[in-house]
């Protein structure tokens, strides 16, 4: 397992959604041509912090999350286009404190080398669970006319709890989120999500209120 993980560039907006909104109107949108079948993925996610949220008053996030393709340690930074991802599977050394799996929202110890990657904005701080977010999502990909995937669109249904209070919030949300087959320059992405963004708003959504999962999980309660 490499300690540094691997890193992405994610690119994506977010939408707040009611149950009375419609199906976005994405084909035609850009090179899009096909919407693929959608794919349920239960994903349950517990972000770490210190007890005065230095990560998060620094727009970062450090999370544990089981279920869907890219289960395991994340850190998300913001970057000048998007936000940077940092990625490390989960391994027979990520042990909650009884030596078992975290399964179910358990509390794992933050691995040394995950932690060691954002040492220099906790110091000494120790990291302890804050939020849990917890979300059914629905996942389709946007794809072109020779099948290659342009983007993805996820609807998901979140329940956020802040750890500390107690407080939680169940909330529905739209992301859209380029893949690899988006165009490769920045203003090509800026129109498709603009694009994206116009289907998105017509079928009933509007851009959402937080930047984050985590920041509207820790304002519950």
């Amino acid at each position: 397992m490499s300690k540094h993980g691997t890193t992405s560039i994610e690119i994506e907006r977010k939408y707040d959604v009611t149950g009375e909104a419609g199906e976005p109107a994405f084909v035609g949108v850009g090179p899009i041509a096909v919407i693929e079948v959608p794919e349920i993925r239960e994903l349950d996610a517990v972000y770490y912090d210190t007890a005065d949220l230095s990560l998060a008053h620094a727009h970062v996030a450090l999370r544990r999350r089981e279920g869907g393709p890219d289960a395991g340690w994340h850190i998300k930074r913001d970057a000048g286009e998007g936000r940077t991802e940092q990625h490390w599977a989960l391994g027979e050394d990520d042990r909650d404190e009884n030596g078992t799996g975290a399964g179910g929202g358990g509390r794992a110890s933050v691995p040394e080398w995950v932690a060691d990657e954002v040492r220099e904005l906790i110091g000494d701080g120790e990291l302890h669970p804050v939020a849990r977010v917890r979300n059914h999502r629905v996942v389709s990909r946007l794809l072109d006319a020779a099948g290659y995937p342009v983007a993805e669109f996820c609807d998901d249904h979140v329940t956020g709890e802040n750890l500390g209070t107690g407080g939680a919030e169940t909330w529905r949300e739209w992301e859209v989120e380029l893949s690899a087959a988006a165009p490769d320059s920045r203003r090509g992405r800026t129109e498709l999500l603009d694009g994206l963004e116009a289907a998105v708003l017509a079928a009933g959504a509007a851009p959402a209120s937080s930047s984050s999962k985590l920041e509207r999980a820790l304002r519950a309660g």
